[in-house]
């Protein structure tokens, strides 16, 4: 009996990863930390000094939100996200949404040093250089003309996905900070866990899921014409709790076994998947390892007050993607 066919014992994990809110004494704490940071080594956020500095940042940050992050890196949960809620952005002082795909946080704010901070809780913030010019902090807006996108610039149904999937050395966590939210407040943050989805998969379906036929393209924001990884599985480790690499948009499968499988893994996404409608103040983190994630449509105004998202990668083991990364930086090229 091959190791994909055995039965084995669920793995107890933690009960649904549910939402940690700040209370107003605590955001005013951590308002004062993003402050200081943001003002540190001349407040660029892609400099190394800054990304240190947000490391220490990280150790003033709030002690219950500290807990909750570190609970949350240890074990992810069946749901593997967390939801913060009441980070201090202050609507009055955001500048008007940006309107193109390639815009980036270069210059510390207080959303954005919130971010890095709560990233190096996490492990080490990274950025990959042909998508969003290798920024450390990238916007996540609604851009006019490419509504159809199957990225972060689109405004349709965004497919579930783990982030960058097809690269050798994808995120370990996903982190997203809402900024303003889209007009009609329906633009929501879906995610999806393997181990929701797992008891629901057919022993068909979990074999040829654990088996090295399929592939995964680059996604649109890294180019056209971009890399593609080689054939590889959709479910990898303990058959009892497997990491998980697909895009519902860039992932195909090599065989009649496969596409059969990828196909009932998209069914029972719709079915375990849940959505979080994302306000002011409100930061998510994906475990990018065993949770896809994805977007309801919305419709954008183009008026500066769209939908506005900053989102920030992280690696749990730098040390493994030293041969992807110049000089021992936090960009992979």
């Amino acid at each position: 009996m091959t190791q994909t066919a055995r039965t084995t014992a669920a793995i107890p994990v933690p009960a649904r990863t549910g939402v940690h809110e700040l209370d107003p004494v605590e955001a005013e704490s951590a308002r004062a930390v993003a402050l200081r940071l943001a003002a540190t080594a001349g407040g660029v956020v892609d400099d190394e000094k800054w990304i240190s500095a947000a490391a220490a940042a990280w150790e003033e940050l709030p002690l219950s939100l500290r807990h909750a992050v570190r609970a949350f890196r240890r074990h992810s949960g069946s749901r593997g996200t967390l939801l913060l809620r009441g980070l201090p952005v202050a609507v009055d002082e955001l500048p008007a949404t940006p309107g193109h795909g390639s815009s980036v946080q270069r210059r510390a704010t207080v959303p954005a040093a919130l971010v890095m901070a709560v990233a190096s809780g996490l492990g080490d913030p990274i950025a990959f250089a042909p998508e969003k010019s290798g920024a450390m902090v990238q916007d996540v807006v609604p851009v006019a003309g490419r509504e159809e996108f199957q990225g972060n610039a689109g405004s349709v149904r965004l497919s579930y996905h783990n982030e960058n999937a097809f690269h050798p050395h994808r995120p370990d966590y996903v982190l997203l900070i809402c900024l303003r939210p889209d007009h009609d407040r329906v633009a929501g943050t879906s995610t999806a866990c393997v181990r929701e989805v797992l008891p629901l998969l057919s022993s068909a379906g979990r074999e040829a899921l654990h088996a090295a036929e399929f592939t995964t393209a680059a996604p649109p924001s890294f180019g056209a014409g971009g890399e593609r990884a080689g054939a590889h599985a959709v479910l990898t480790g303990p058959v009892a709790d497997p990491d998980l690499r697909v895009d519902l948009a860039a992932t195909r499968p090599l065989t009649d076994r496969a596409a059969r499988a990828l196909s009932e893994l998209a069914d029972v996404f719709e079915t375990v998947g849940r959505t979080e409608v994302l306000t002011t103040g409100d930061l998510v983190i994906v475990d990018n390892r065993v949770a896809v994630h994805g977007r309801s449509r919305f419709t954008p105004r183009y008026d500066g007050s769209d939908r506005w998202l900053q989102r920030t990668f992280v690696a749990a083991d730098l040390r493994r993607s030293r041969s992807h990364r110049a000089d021992d930086g936090h960009v992979l090229i």
